[in-house]
């Protein structure tokens, strides 16, 4: 069993009528939980540095206990090949989980309308009894939830790591697995006191702070091999297209070629064309405004100060 299906207090309310709730924000995503009780709105520990207060969210989930969630229907979109697969349904869409420790059946099921604002999560109470670990928002059904939600704003997660400098600059680095994310973390937080949001997975959107048009990077909870998972938010100074090379050599590039590499990297629901046309027009507006480059880089300090040397 994973960490990240283990129950820690969540801080839930009573609200009226003895309805529980809970909230958390990712990426300027607001969620919202409601069930019966605080089994149904507990954070998993991944989220907890994620909880807000009450407010307006943008997604309302309400968490109902069942007996069986055996019968599917609708036309399958897509399967993940192990924990999920995603239906079409009348209300929207029905995404499936399952694990083989709790099963072939399904152990939680969440039906969304086509806007990811308003959702029921059906849990296994069969399944719960058994395994009292089996968290509602458990990975991968939290990053899911934020994933599609930022398809109906100007939003996009990124496979990337955001280190923010004393002074405030964001520095975005993207890459593949294996390309350096993780090294590039430990090799800034060596060199000066800085925030790192993520070491794997950054959502950038517009900055809302200020009416200059400029572009914000958010932590995240689902981190890489360093571990670290800010819920904080800096405003995105330079984006760098990570790669193995020799001399640290940084190459400018073109609005066309920077929207290519980020789209190759970003996390883009693939089931609806109109997603990804969301998201490459998102991805021109972000490249018009933050300058990109790629940057072939050596594992040491000197990377670091190649970067602070830039002069836009």
């Amino acid at each position: 069993m994973t960490d990240d299906l283990t129950y820690v207090p969540a801080s839930p309310w009573v609200a009226a009528g003895g309805v529980w709730s809970s909230h958390f924000c990712v990426g300027g995503v607001v969620v919202r939980l409601t069930g019966a009780d605080d089994a149904a709105v507990t954070l998993v520990p991944s989220l907890v540095p994620f909880r807000t207060k009450s407010g307006p969210p943008d997604i309302n989930i309400q968490v109902e206990w069942v007996d069986d969630l055996s019968s599917t229907s609708g036309l399958q979109l897509f399967d993940s090949g192990a924990l999920w697969r995603l239906y079409e349904c009348d209300a929207g869409f029905q995404f499936d989980f399952s694990a083989p420790v709790f099963g072939g059946q399904p152990y939680k099921r969440l039906v969304v309308d086509s806007d990811f604002s308003l959702a029921t999560l059906q849990m296994s109470g069969e399944v719960y009894a058994a395994f009292p670990s089996a968290a509602p928002l458990g990975y991968p059904l939290d990053e899911l939830l934020i994933m599609h939600r930022l398809t109906q704003e100007k939003a996009i997660e990124l496979h990337s790591c955001g280190i923010v400098r004393p002074d405030g600059t964001g520095n975005l680095f993207v890459g593949h697995s294996g390309a350096g994310k993780s090294t590039t973390t430990r090799l800034w937080t060596a060199r000066e006191d800085v925030e790192v949001l993520s070491d794997d997975r950054i959502i950038v959107r517009r900055d809302t702070t200020e009416n200059s048009g400029r572009m914000r990077m958010y932590g995240t909870p689902w981190h890489g091999e360093a571990a670290y998972a800010s819920p904080g938010s800096a405003p995105l100074a330079r984006i760098f297209i990570l790669e193995h090379g020799h001399g640290n050599v940084l190459t400018r590039l073109s609005p066309s070629q920077a929207v290519a590499e980020l789209f190759a990297r970003s996390f883009v629901p693939f089931h609806r064309h109109e997603y990804v046309d969301s998201a490459l027009q998102f991805l021109q507006e972000v490249v018009d405004v933050v300058p990109c480059y790629r940057y072939a880089f050596e594992p040491n300090e000197d990377a670091v100060e190649r970067i602070l040397e830039i002069r836009d």
